[in-house]
């Protein structure tokens, strides 16, 4: 028997926050959106960041080669992945029910000398590898350098999964 993607969270000792579903969804600072558009079989997630902490603050702020270091920007992506978990849960109500990644497309702010954003990004599909396991947590990914990102986040996804 196969082990769940809930049972691999509890196993993974992670927690998964509220995506903040509905009128609380934090992107809305950032303009009108919704946090997700469910489409018959097809969840489309507005864009994920790490998040803020407890202050406030933006989490791993800055641009990559610059003010970031590759292994801070992975965090920022795992981070970010944790969201898209739970924006994922506030949609449908279980992670069992993700039939497949469909795709993630990652920004990722940094330096122009910088070339190295597919290992930040891979904060990311590593997680969803860890708790989907390689058939459903991996899927197509492109991996952008951008000059900035709102609020000055290094690591924004945008995604789309297949559910069952």
């Amino acid at each position: 028997m196969s082990v769940s993607a809930m049972q691999r969270v509890a196993e993974l000792g992670l927690a998964i926050p509220s995506a903040g579903g509905g009128t609380d969804y934090y992107g809305q600072l950032y303009g009108k959106m919704k946090p997700h558009y469910l489409s018959d079989k097809l969840l489309f997630l507005s864009g994920q960041t790490a998040g803020v902490d407890a202050s406030g603050k933006v989490l791993y702020p800055g641009r990559l080669g610059r003010d970031v270091t590759v292994e801070e920007g992975y965090a920022a992506a795992r981070l970010t992945g944790l969201n898209c978990l739970g924006c994922i849960l506030d949609a449908v109500g279980d992670l069992d029910r993700v039939k497949g990644l469909v795709r993630s497309l990652n920004f990722i702010a940094c330096d122009p000398a910088f070339t190295q954003p597919h290992l930040v990004a891979s904060g990311l599909t590593d997680l969803f590898e860890q708790v989907f396991g390689p058939e459903i947590g991996v899927g197509g990914r492109a991996s952008i350098g951008v000059m900035s990102l709102a609020d000055d986040y290094c690591f924004e996804t945008w995604m789309t999964v297949e559910l069952r």
